[in-house]
C-alpha cells in the first residue's frame, strides 16, 4: 500500500504535474490511522493539505471517496483540504498491507478526484475543484487510472513486497488482457440501466403509466437494449441511483465519462504519455478550471477537437 502510495500515485504527480508531498505530524486527525501531507506545486509553493485514511473499521461506511473539508477559494483566500477515503484490510502489527490491482485503481481513481481539487484555481467555492456537471466530475479521476500503468510509473512501484523484483511482463499483459473481459456485457447493462434512467425522467404526466415493468421494456425495445442475455442492471423499483440518489437523468454520466476518458488517454499517448508538458496542458484546460467555462470548450481547448467515442470502443476492443 505505502509503496503503491508513494512510488506510484504520488510519484506520477511529481512526473505529470510537478508536485511534491511532505508529510506532516503536527496536524490534528480524527483518527490515529489517518495519515497527513501537505503538497507543493512545481515551485514549491505550499497549495493544500491531503489527507489519507486508509483502513476499514466498525463505524465506517464502506467504499472510496474523495471529499473536501474546505475548497479552493481565492476569494476566501482558502487553499483545499482534501481527504480520500479507503476500506482497506489493515494489516497485522508488523507486516505489510498487501493490496490488489483493483485496489490500486482504485488509489488512482479517488486521488484523480484529490489532483481535480488541490490544483483547482478559482475565485469562488461554488465554482472551484470538483463542483462540476455531473457527466464530467468522474473524468478526471478517471483519467487518472491510466498512470497507474503507465510503463515508467509502474516499474517504479510495482516491486514485490519481498523480493523488490519488477512485476513481470508477462503478468502485466495477462491484466491488461483481462480488462476486456465481458465487455460486451457490462456495457449494455450500463446503457440499458441509463435509458431506463433518461425514459423516467422524459414523462410528463405520470398517471398514463399503468404498469413500471411494460414501461421499462418500452424503454429498452426503444434503443435497441431489450436483450434477454443482458437483463438491466437496475429494475427501477430499487434504481437508487434515479430517485435519490444524484443522478436523476444522469447516469449516463459513467459512460460519458469514460468516453472522455478514453478519447484523452489516447491524446496523451499520441504525445508522449506520462510527461510534464502534457500534465501541465491538462491542468490548465481541465484540473485547474472548475466549473467556469463552458467545458465542452474547456476540453476541446485540451485535445484540439470534440470528443469521440472510438477511442472508448477500441480500448475496450469492442471495434478493431
Amino acid at each position: 500500500l505505502n509503496s503503491v502510495l508513494e512510488k506510484g500515485v504520488f510519484y506520477a504527480a511529481q512526473q505529470v504535474y510537478g508536485l511534491s508531498f511532505k508529510p506532516r505530524t503536527d496536524l490534528p486527525v480524527y483518527h490515529p490511522d489517518v495519515k497527513t501531507y501537505e503538497v507543493f506545486d512545481a515551485k514549491n509553493q505550499s497549495i493544500g493539505i491531503y489527507y489519507l485514511d486508509f483502513y476499514t473499521r466498525d463505524n465506517k461506511s464502506g467504499g472510496a471517496w474523495m471529499s473536501n473539508f474546505i475548497d479552493q477559494a481565492k476569494h476566501q483566500q482558502q487553499k483545499p483540504v482534501i481527504i480520500n477515503v479507503f476500506n482497506y484490510k489493515k494489516p497485522l502489527p508488523g507486516k505489510p498491507s498487501l493490496i490488489n490491482m483493483d485496489d490500486v485503481s482504485t488509489m488512482f481513481h479517488e486521488f484523480g478526484h484529490s489532483l481535480h481539487g488541490l490544483l483547482s484555481d478559482l475565485k469562488y467555492v461554488s465554482l472551484s475543484g470538483t463542483n462540476v456537471p455531473r457527466d464530467f466530475v468522474e473524468y478526471p479521476s478517471q483519467i487518472n487510472e491510466h498512470f497507474a500503468t503507465e510503463p515508467k510509473i509502474l516499474k517504479n512501484y510495482a516491486l514485490h513486497y519481498q523480493s523488490k523484483k519488477p512485476l513481470p511482463a508477462s503478468l502485466l499483459s495477462k491484466f491488461l488482457q483481462a480488462q476486456n473481459f465481458n465487455q460486451g456485457y457490462i456495457n449494455v447493462e450500463k446503457l440499458a440501466a441509463a435509458s431506463i434512467d433518461l425514459a423516467w425522467h422524459n414523462v410528463s404526466d405520470f398517471t398514463q403509466i399503468n404498469d413500471v415493468n411494460a414501461f421499462e421494456l418500452k424503454a429498452l425495445q426503444d434503443y435497441n437494449l431489450a436483450i434477454n442475455q443482458v437483463p438491466p442492471r437496475y429494475h427501477s423499483s430499487y434504481f437508487n441511483h434515479i430517485w435519490g440518489g444524484g443522478y436523476a437523468s444522469s447516469y449516463y454520466a459513467y459512460i460519458w465519462s469514460e468516453v472522455l476518458d478514453h478519447d484523452s488517454w489516447d491524446w496523451f499517448v499520441k504525445h508522449g504519455g506520462a510527461t510534464r508538458t502534457n500534465g501541465d496542458r491538462f491542468a490548465k484546460h481541465i484540473l485547474s478550471v472548475g466549473n467556469l467555462p463552458d467545458l465542452n470548450e474547456a476540453y476541446k481547448a485540451f485535445t484540439g477537437e470534440a470528443p469521440s467515442s472510438k477511442s472508448l470502443l477500441k480500448n475496450k476492443n469492442l471495434i478493431d
